[in-house]
């Protein structure tokens, strides 16, 4: 059956981006289609498998949501071992790619969690073809010494003409045409201020300055800052909105876990002054060490290495620890039931959970709920757009 074409009918999208199909009553997992189409498709996976996976060859029966693909690279014309990887929703118009990620949200809260969500994936800003926002890109070197991102599903490396989700200062400097040694990394990035930048091989990293409002925030050049230009502010507006200012009590035991550089920390200090008593935790040293000079105007504001599992399994938030109003940022993993386990033993007023992954993100809703807590605000945001990727930010409250 590998390498076998066929003719699919697609129902409905999975998380991942991967369409859904199905032939002679088993899953097809179908990379570069779109809900209604029927696709001709080539099966790509060992048919002892459960289920399959293919990747669309061609459209017999498009969908009216189906677009030129934004980066040619990706298209369909091009052999499905060569596509780029990277923009796997490039072919479909935005408001659909929005309306496919808030069906994955809503089935995963509703199969997971027993929750509803009745919002919609928010743009954030009124680019129509959802290009030129990523503010940092990181490119592979393949065999030829050429550097480019890996083909979907893939760890080739393919060669591009451009970089369509890039801003336009990364396109300026990317070296696509120069040659680099085989095997190793390419960071491109442009923060907010100090023009775009390249970093390479073992490069010294150094400190970048990234504004956000009125705020500035120093960290690493080689460190984590979303991707998004716009997503650092859509987020601190997100979460200071998503806090409960009856709930919140500034001189609880606050926390910021999965804290970076201290974004988040910094949005609810401002939202409810400098004497607000917040700790942010971050496993990496080099961004607590960048959080403690980013919060050093609150004086309740402080900066702890730790990773956040072992660090909660000794937290004692003290008296007001039932009072506290926790700040979640996770990785794409998830918090997990030790994190969310220790959490609820301290009993917090209120947790706002900012998730990258929809289904980690339900998967420890229901954990939360289980322990006594309701889901009493969620928005979504499109902070990735021609990918799958979108953002959550949840309250949940104790009952």
């Amino acid at each position: 059956m590998l390498g076998t074409q066929v003719e699919l009918d697609v129902t409905n999208i999975a998380h991942g981006g991967i369409a859904v199909a199905r032939l002679d009553g088993r899953v097809v997992f179908v990379s570069d289609a779109i809900p209604g189409e029927r696709v001709l498709a080539r099966i790509s996976s060992d048919a002892k498998k459960s289920f399959w996976r293919a990747e669309t060859v061609a459209v017999l029966t498009p969908s009216p949501h189906r677009q030129p693909h934004i980066w040619s690279e990706a298209a369909l014309d091009r052999d499905p071992d060569d596509r780029a990887g990277g923009a796997e929703f490039g072919h479909i118009d935005l408001a659909h790619q929005r309306e496919l990620k808030r069906q994955v949200l809503v089935d995963g809260l509703q199969r997971m969690a027993a929750l509803e969500f009745e919002g919609v994936v928010e743009a954030i800003d009124d680019e129509p073809t959802g290009t030129g926002y990523r503010t940092r890109i990181r490119l592979h070197i393949g065999e030829d010494g050429r550097p480019g991102p890996f083909a979907a599903r893939s760890h080739r490396v393919v060669s591009v003409e451009g970089l369509p989700l890039a801003t336009a200062a990364i396109n300026e400097i990317a070296p696509l045409g120069d040659r680099f040694e085989p095997g190793s990394t390419l960071d491109l990035l442009s923060p907010s201020t100090g023009g775009a930048r390249l970093f390479y091989g073992s490069q010294k990293p150094s400190a970048i300055t990234e504004v956000v409002g009125e705020r500035e925030f120093r960290l690493s050049d080689t460190g984590f800052w979303q991707v998004h230009r716009g997503a650092a502010s859509t987020l601190t507006r997100a979460v200071q909105e998503a806090i409960d200012p009856d709930r919140f009590d500034p001189r609880a035991a606050n926390l910021d876990l999965y804290g970076g550089v201290g974004l988040l920390a910094a949005a609810v200090a401002d939202r409810f002054g400098p004497t607000t008593r917040i700790t942010t935790v971050e496993s990496d040293e080099t961004a607590t060490e960048y959080a403690g000079g980013n919060l050093a105007e609150w004086t309740g504001a402080q900066a702890v290495t730790g990773r956040v599992e072992r660090w909660l399994a000794s937290y004692d938030g003290g008296a007001r620890a039932g009072a506290a109003t926790v700040v979640l940022d996770p990785p794409r993993a998830g918090a997990g039931a030790a994190v969310v386990e220790a959490l609820v033993a301290s009993g917090p007023q209120q947790v706002v959970y900012v998730a990258c992954d929809p289904i980690a993100f339900a998967r420890d809703a229901r954990l939360l709920t289980e322990r006594g807590y309701s889901l009493s605000r969620l928005r979504a945001f499109d902070l990735f757009p021609n990918t799958h990727h979108f953002e959550a930010v949840g309250t949940f409250v104790r009952d």
